[in-house]
């Protein structure tokens, strides 16, 4: 398979089952993304893993967040649970001249794409996840981030059945989407 032919069939897998790569089955895959665009090779970027424990607290800083309570505040505790791993992508911003914070975003965010990518070509459902919580003090605090890092989202990955239908996707016309200058 040629790398246009994994990067069109990629797609969301909203649901996952609870089957999750070991980190040790990740650790190579985590190298293989390590090798995308990085200005100045700072390597802005790590990752984290929340499983078990660290799920359910993740879910109860989102409700802390929220201001939410009783079943409403409930759904929202289990959102973290729709996967049994997930890996936070964190931009980490180091001193630079040259590459500006947001080249190192970039960079960052260029490691969950390209890491998605080798999980779904490995076998694993993935979807990346954003939201309004993403940079709430109790989710930061959660994650232990220090003061030059930014949560990025969090890779939700498990195992796909053969009932996982993932996110449909829609064809673009290519042509509006390039301009000349």
């Amino acid at each position: 398979m040629s790398i246009r032919d994994a990067v069109e069939r990629r797609r969301s897998y909203p649901r996952v089952t609870a089957d999750a790569p070991t980190t040790e089955e990740l650790l190579p895959l985590i190298a293989a993304a390590a090798t995308g665009p990085d200005h100045a090779s700072l390597r802005p970027w790590r990752l984290i893993e929340l499983r078990g424990d660290a799920l359910r607290r993740l879910g109860q800083a989102f409700v802390e967040e929220s201001g939410l309570t009783g079943p409403d505040a409930d759904r929202l505790a289990a959102k973290p649970l729709r996967a049994s791993l997930l890996l936070a992508v964190v931009a980490v911003h180091k001193e630079s001249f040259k590459v500006h914070a947001w080249e190192q975003d970039a960079a960052a965010a260029g490691i969950a794409h390209l890491l998605a990518l080798l999980l779904d070509d490995a076998g694993w459902g993935v979807m990346w996840r954003t939201g309004g919580h993403t940079r709430s003090a109790a989710v930061r605090r959660v994650h232990e981030l220090a003061d030059n890092e930014e949560l990025l989202g969090w890779l939700y990955i498990g195992g796909k059945t053969a009932d996982s239908k993932p996110d449909a996707r829609q064809s673009i016309d290519p042509a509006s989407f390039i301009s000349s200058v």
